[in-house]
């Protein structure tokens, strides 16, 4: 593959001109940039590139099928690679609020204020072309993907399916005219602080009170199935919390494939009532502890032996937990007690130390609370910025 040439700190040679990327060799340098702008940084953890490039790919992502996805490189005066962008049109999202906001993601850049608002008018222009009234981000490219900016929580790697960037882009999109829309925690659970006896009171009162609520893990011969019904319970539980959009079949499907490869279905736990499943909660591996160590985002020909050495060497300590869920008419029973309880306790007893629950979002109060007397810290914040076009 083709090395990008990244213009140094400092070195940027005006003029810059932003280019779409329409052809296979400008996505080569689109995919490559992060890997020489995050070289030597130690807490950036590299995507393998064969995601990214299938994230990116109208063919294998179902995303396409209801959104569009426009990649944009900009180029200094010398025609090396000082940034990059994507503008977003996502198809779900417009046919559930129809508010005219088109969407950022993949953003990364030089520390030079000049190639990033050449960036952000690029993606602008471009959706204003779509009809578009208001431009919000980054998401990569949906929420239900890798999404927000990092604005806190710098000299810690993120976990996994999280993103990382340096300091400087958000005063980036504040000087280039976004405004903050939203703010999410990252919150770090670790065993040697868990607070859970108030949680386990609680759980054990809510157990008495409905005794045909019962929780089971996943069913690994009947996967498919079980994705279906996660799925379902996601969309209905989820459906009125903030910038929700409803994945569709195919996408879920595209997920699950992927998430496959890396659960372990007893940190997988589905909430039944009466053998009906109401709710779910899902326990992740940190694979970012490992996948660190694999600095260009290939797993061949040595990267996988990294990863699978690592592994067997306790290098996976930690979880995140990216989703729960309780379908709405069960809400306010104090069911995700028992799915926060069980997936926490049932992680130590796996052998890891701690958990990220990331992420909450910042109008989640009563899950925010929840976190905090759990012994649960605020390891990270994130955010999402909008501005008009």
């Amino acid at each position: 593959m083709e090395a990008v040439e990244l213009a140094p700190t400092g070195t940027v040679t005006s003029p810059i001109q932003v280019v779409p990327v329409e052809r296979r060799r400008l996505l080569r340098k689109f995919i490559d940039l992060p890997y020489q702008l995050y070289r030597g940084n130690p807490y950036w953890v590299p995507p393998l590139r064969r995601d990214v490039a299938e994230t990116l790919s109208a063919r294998k992502n179902p995303f396409f099928e209801h959104g569009q996805i426009q990649p944009f490189l900009a180029l200094d005066g010398t025609g090396r690679v000082v940034g990059r962008i994507a503008a977003i049109v996502n198809g779900m999202h417009l046919k559930k609020y129809h508010d005219g906001v088109g969407f950022f993601g993949f953003f990364e850049c030089v520390p030079d204020f000049t190639v990033a608002r050449a960036l952000f008018d690029a993606a602008a222009e471009w959706l204003r072309r779509q009809g578009l009234q208001r431009m919000r981000g980054p998401t990569n490219p949906s929420l239900n993907d890798v999404a927000g900016l990092l604005v806190s929580g710098f000299d810690r790697a993120p976990s996994i399916l999280m993103p990382y960037n340096p300091p400087y882009y958000a005063e980036f999109l504040e000087r280039a005219g976004f405004e903050r829309v939203m703010t999410m925690w990252a919150y770090y659970v670790h065993k040697k602080y868990l607070q859970a006896e108030k949680l386990r009171r609680g759980a054990e009162l809510i157990r008495r009170r409905y005794p045909s609520v019962t929780l089971r893990t996943l069913d690994m011969r009947r996967y498919d199935e079980e994705a279906r019904t996660v799925l379902d319970i996601y969309n209905d539980a989820w459906s009125e919390n903030w910038g929700h959009v409803p994945m569709t079949e195919n996408e879920f499907q595209h997920l699950a494939r992927a998430m496959k490869q890396i659960i372990d279905p007893e940190l997988v736990f589905i909430l039944e009532d009466s053998g009906q499943p109401i709710g779910f909660s899902m326990l992740l591996p940190n694979l970012n502890q490992a996948l660190r160590l694999v600095r260009n985002g290939r797993l061949f020909p040595f990267g996988l032996v990294k990863v699978l050495l690592a592994a067997r060497l306790g290098a996976i300590y930690e979880t995140r937990m990216p989703l729960m869920g309780i379908r709405k008419k069960y809400h306010g029973r104090g069911f995700d007690a028992l799915l926060v309880l069980e997936t926490i306790e049932r992680g130590q007893r796996r052998g890891y130390e701690a958990c990220e629950m990331s992420w909450v979002l910042d109008t989640n109060k009563v899950l925010l609370n929840a976190l905090h007397h759990l012994g649960g810290v605020v390891d990270k914040e994130y955010a999402l910025f909008e501005r008009p076009l």
